[in-house]
């Protein structure tokens, strides 16, 4: 199949990842496959050209901008494009005003969150308009889907489930080689036990009450750091918190980075704080890792991370009951251990490449069943 995905940017991000690893996919499999981006190419975009897959940039400027819309036109019509796959609101509404006409055969867009942006009216508007040329609507988790149902963005005869998946051969398990060199790295003792979460720094993930139960954890726990991997508008605000909840030597800001994979392996404890989200990626791949998790109980959370089996589930914004998870974890390591190891064998059969490939490849012949 010719297959267009159309995506904002390719800067690093949980989106991305996933849509660079399912092109990867495709591409191997034999489609002929492009990505275009409504507005700069983004930082993962050299991937793709190592592999000889187009990447093209619309230059976007605000507003409505005719001109990107026909570079968008242009690039849909070379690549004879058969499947149109956006991803999220944004990219999909203009995909679907460059394309009118085409009689493009599918039209499948991804929503990769809950859509619980601060504002979103005008953009879900939009949205909601895009609707009549839109054969399905994918949700990546089953909460996201009954959320945009009831919200009415999208009707229920149109969307389907397609949980996000990993290339898990990338992944392997934590290790004390490992630990010793992250410990190295943020230079601490050898001994210290490594809580870590992967994020942007934005207000959905909330590592504010992140840092605020890490403080009630250093009071139990003396021999701890926390590692926050990523970066965003929040890096100066957040380092500010560390400093005042008094645990800015323990807290280490690593900024965006291209091995996470590594990083992950050198952990002893995964934590993810966030206030919304959809599908975790980052979740993921700390189940491909085997690391013990503790997840806050939003969107698609739940459906990786089973509370008691594969990790703990806890409330959002509440920085005690995160800490109290977190120490249980610690205090618990054996169990710990065991819910890792139950999180990697989880992940092998629910949270594959292949098997979030092999859906959305039925769902480009025609059909909205597709469930996890």
């Amino acid at each position: 199949m010719n297959i267009t995905h159309f995506v904002e940017n390719l800067n690093r991000g949980g989106l991305e990842r996933m849509v660079l690893d399912l092109v990867k996919t495709q591409h191997a499999q034999g489609d002929a496959v492009q990505v275009v981006c409504l507005y700069e190419r983004g930082t993962l975009a050299s991937e793709l050209d190592a592999l000889g897959i187009p990447v093209h940039a619309c230059g976007k400027r605000d507003g409505l901008d005719l001109r990107a819309l026909g570079r968008a036109r242009a690039h849909l019509l070379d690549h004879r494009t058969e499947v149109l796959h956006t991803h999220n609101a944004v990219a999909h509404y203009q995909a679907v005003l460059a394309s009118a006409g085409m009689g493009i055969r599918q039209v499948v867009n991804t929503r990769h969150g809950m859509g619980a942006a601060r504002r979103p009216g005008r953009r879900e508007w939009l949205f909601r308009r895009a609707m009549r040329a839109t054969d399905a609507v994918v949700a990546v988790c089953e909460a996201a889907r009954e959320d945009a149902i009831r919200r009415g963005i999208a009707p229920a005869n149109k969307t389907c489930v397609v949980p996000n998946g990993i290339a898990l051969d990338h992944f392997e398990l934590a290790s004390d080689t490992m630990h010793e060199r992250l410990a190295r790295m943020i230079n601490v003792p050898v001994g210290t036990r490594i809580l870590g979460t992967v994020g942007r720094l934005n207000w959905a993930k909330d590592h504010a009450s992140l840092i605020r139960a890490f403080r009630i954890v250093r009071r139990n726990h003396h021999d701890t750091a926390l590692v926050i991997v990523g970066d965003g508008e929040l890096r100066d605000t957040l380092r500010a918190c560390a400093f005042d909840e008094g645990v800015a030597g323990s807290v280490h800001f690593l900024g965006d980075r291209n091995d996470v994979r590594e990083l992950l392996q050198g952990m002893d404890l995964f934590v993810l704080s966030s206030v919304t989200e959809g599908y975790s990626m980052a979740l993921l791949e700390a189940c491909a890792t085997g690391l013990p998790i503790v997840a806050t109980d939003v969107g698609g959370n739940a459906e990786i991370v089973r509370d008691r089996r594969t990790g703990r589930i806890v409330p959002p914004s509440d920085p005690t009951l995160l800490a109290e998870a977190m120490l249980d974890m610690l205090h618990g390591s054996q169990q710990a251990s065991g819910l890792g190891r139950a999180a990697r064998a989880w992940v092998e059969t629910h949270g594959s490449l292949d098997v979030m490939a092999a859906r959305y490849g039925q769902l480009y012949f025609g059909g909205v069943e597709t469930s996890p």
